[in-house]
């Protein structure tokens, strides 16, 4: 079946399989590497990306299902932006598996509150797993962007 939707910002228009997941189609058809597998069941936030506008484990949605949204990953946000930067900055990250999908992650917070308080960031960011523990840097980096 073709799905058509804006991959950060692009029309993008593939076929895929009714019973494939975007993530799938993400990195096999349009080359998106962000959005990792890990857990394959939605919990650990390494294929976090945004459906309009709203972070989304591209491990559940059915690709299908993405007909006609706004999708959006790491790789649209590019190096420039405030989070990204932030990170950066802030070393938010060891060896890097989850920061794609905590800046995704990171960027919708700060969409919906810009000024987010300690609480409302780890919330935020409760969907997204660090298996290194670099929770205190990544605080750090949101707080940053945030300023």
């Amino acid at each position: 079946m073709r799905v058509r939707f804006a991959l950060n910002g692009e029309p993008v228009e593939l076929d895929v399989r009714a019973d494939e997941t975007l993530l799938t189609v993400l990195r096999r058809d349009a080359g998106i590497l962000s959005a990792r597998e890990s857990c394959g069941i939605g919990v650990c936030g390494a294929c976090t990306v945004l459906v309009d506008g709203r972070p989304t484990s591209a491990c559940l949605l059915l690709a299908p299902l993405a007909d006609g949204a706004e999708v959006a990953t790491a790789e649209g946000l590019g190096p420039d932006h405030p989070v990204v930067r932030a990170f950066a900055e802030a070393h938010a990250f060891q060896c890097g598996f989850c920061t794609p999908g905590m800046i995704v992650a990171a960027t919708a917070l700060l969409a919906e509150s810009p000024s987010p308080s300690d609480a409302q960031i780890r919330h935020a960011l409760a969907g997204n797993l660090c298996r290194c523990g670099s929770y205190v840097k990544i605080l750090e980096a949101v707080r940053r962007a945030a300023a």
